[in-house]
């Protein structure tokens, strides 16, 4: 069974930065696609970055230019830099999972979610 455990929310200013990490087991074979998604109160979950076993990354429009996904092999471990925080970035960010042979933005296409961890970004 795949488990995944996000950590790294808390709070901080406009302009600043957090660093997500999502601890993953229990995941057999060497293709996966790992994505981070959020969702804010009142709105649908949305996809943020996807990380795929190629090593292909994709980025929602909205965050482009000032996050970074990552994924560190040795520890099987996912990772969201997230700079330049803006106050629309606040939401309950989600590590999620699949073995599929592609790797979009989509939620539906991930059967894994980890519990989620809150991001909040004051003005």
């Amino acid at each position: 069974q795949v488990q995944l455990m996000e950590s790294g929310g808390g709070s901080v200013q406009a302009g600043g930065s957090l660093r997500l990490s999502c601890a993953a087991s229990g995941y057999t074979g060497s293709r996966y696609c790992m994505g981070w998604f959020r969702q804010a109160p009142g709105k649908e979950r949305e996809g943020v970055a996807t990380f795929d076993s190629d090593g292909d990354t994709r980025y929602a429009d909205s965050v482009k230019g000032r996050f970074t996904i990552s994924k560190d092999n040795a520890k099987n471990t996912l990772y969201l830099q997230m700079n330049s925080l803006k106050p629309e970035d606040t939401a309950i960010y989600y590590c999620a999972a699949h073995r599929r042979p592609f790797c979009l933005l989509i939620p539906g296409d991930f059967p894994y979610w980890g519990q989620g961890t809150q991001v909040t970004v004051s003005s």
